[in-house]
C-alpha cells in the first residue's frame, strides 16, 4: 500500500522548525525600535533569519530520511 502522506515524519518536523525560523525573522523585523524598521534588526538581522528559514524549508522538503 502506498503511503498516504507525501513526506515522512522527519520532513514534517524539519518543516515546523523552518516555519518557526520564518516567524522569528518577521518578529525580529517587527521589534526594531527605529522608525519604519530602518535599524539593524529590521534591515539586517530579521531578513537574514527569515531567509535562513526559507532555505531550511527547501532542505526539509528535499530531505530523504534513511529507512
Amino acid at each position: 500500500m502506498k503511503n498516504a502522506f507525501p513526506f515522512k515524519r522527519k520532513n514534517y518536523q524539519l518543516m515546523i522548525i523552518g516555519l518557526a525560523m520564518i516567524i522569528l525573522g518577521f518578529t525580529i523585523i517587527g521589534l526594531d525600535g527605529e522608525p519604519h524598521g530602518f535599524g539593524f534588526m529590521g534591515l539586517t538581522l530579521g531578513p537574514i533569519v527569515t531567509l535562513g528559514g526559507f532555505m531550511f524549508q527547501f532542505y526539509a522538503i528535499f530531505h530523504q530520511p534513511k529507512n
